[in-house]
């Protein structure tokens, strides 16, 4: 017999897809979720109960929280990454981390088949499918809501058939949550102008803080990753649970992201994500603090490049490695504290604290003084600098 491994949600088109294998196609069926922060224990087993009740052989959960931290989000926050200067990647981050446990589990127990719930409209399936083609190549993926393109009242009609009942009533809004950010669908991101609802945002369960009240908190790094919150150690993950908490009682990191999905047309999502534009933009406050200029540069550009193949599913490709490689050399010197003033649904870098500050009052002082050059240093580099111009200029000014 066929032995399928399904990447399953416990959603409807999973549901589907898991009776529709064993029915239908008579293959032994096993499912796999993967958390990577996004789950409590009351919905994985809620999910698990699914699985065996659409026929499911066997199911597992597997916890990938510390390896989405250690393989991308640690690169992510040395990196600055924020998809076209907005979005910090969160279902991108976690769908690699997925598709890859998923993958090495599905070799792990011999089968001969792999599947998804993908349409055959989004960003998903191509992440999905790249990694499996990658790491599975001798393994059949089969993807049934792509490729047969069911109504949801199709798929309804096949479970109730089947004996497989349930709540499918269409949320109004698509939400996936991780501890990198909770991305936010619905009728409003179809549109180009509607904002989302106020009381849709996860952050809305919380008051409205004040107007004209803050708080201060600091953020310690070492060697460009986060490690402590206001003076208090934290492992990884509890320091990042911890800022999204503190983030979203201050209904902080609430943004859009338009961005150009990965088969070509244009997306825009809701996101809300406290903790990671916390630590991105902390991060990148001490890093223009501690790096060289020529550094920062080059770190902007590969950032891109990041960000980039990130999104597009080619996180195995070895240029990602290379770009890791940079970025670990560069954060040897990014370590000190970050002070960061938190406001109703926004914050701001107040100043850092670091052995390693550039900014030495004893070298020079910008704006009023300096010890490292004279008034006549200054004047010839000005007059070397403008002569690359000044050529064109001698040739071209009249023309243009």
């Amino acid at each position: 017999m066929k032995k399928i491994l399904l990447a399953f949600s416990g959603g409807l088109d999973t549901s589907y897809c898991a009776r529709y294998f064993a029915v239908e196609l008579g293959m032994e069926v096993h499912t796999v979720i993967v958390d990577t922060g996004g789950f409590s224990a009351e919905e994985l087993q809620r999910i698990e109960q699914r699985a065996y009740a659409c026929g499911a052989a066997s199911h597992s959960a597997l916890d990938r929280i510390n390896e989405l931290y250690n393989t991308v989000l640690r690169h992510c926050i040395a990196g600055n990454i924020l998809k076209n200067s907005t979005y910090p990647l969160s279902v991108s981050a976690e769908r690699i981390v997925q598709a890859i446990a998923i993958a090495q589990h599905a070799l792990s127990i011999g089968a001969t088949h792999l599947a998804h719930g993908s349409t055959g409209a989004g960003n998903d399936q191509v992440r999905f499918d790249v990694i499996f083609r990658i790491l599975c190549p001798g393994i059949e993926v089969i993807t049934p809501i792509r490729d047969m393109q069911l109504s949801r009242e199709q798929e309804i009609a096949y479970l109730k058939q089947h004996g497989v009942e349930g709540d499918w009533t269409k949320a109004s809004y698509s939400i996936n949550q991780g501890i990198w950010g909770t991305t936010i669908g619905g009728r409003q991101t179809l549109t180009s102008d509607e904002p989302l609802p106020i009381d849709v945002w996860p952050s809305a369960a919380y008051p409205v803080p004040a107007e004209d009240t803050h708080a201060t908190i600091t953020i310690d790094f070492v060697k460009g990753q986060p490690t402590a919150l206001d003076g208090v150690a934290l492992p990884p993950i509890q320091l990042l649970r911890k800022l999204n908490d503190v983030g979203s009682r201050w209904h902080i990191g609430r943004d859009m992201h338009v961005g150009d999905t990965i088969i070509g047309i244009k997306g825009r999502v809701a996101f809300e994500a406290p903790c990671a534009l916390l630590l991105i933009k902390a991060h990148h406050a001490l890093e223009k603090h501690t790096l060289s200029k020529w550094q920062l540069t080059l770190k902007d550009q590969l950032s891109i490049w990041y960000g980039q193949l990130l999104h597009e599913g080619q996180f195995l490709d070895p240029a990602m490695r290379g770009i890791e490689a940079f970025f670990d050399e560069t954060q040897t010197s990014v370590t000190g504290q970050v002070i960061v003033r938190l406001m109703r649904e926004r914050f701001s870098i107040d100043g850092i604290r670091s052995l390693h500050d550039l900014m030495k009052s004893s070298f020079a002082t910008y704006g009023e003084e300096n010890k490292a050059w004279t008034g006549d240093d200054a004047k010839g580099f000005a007059t070397i600098s403008a002569v690359s111009t000044s050529l064109w200029m001698a040739v071209h000014g009249e023309k243009s």
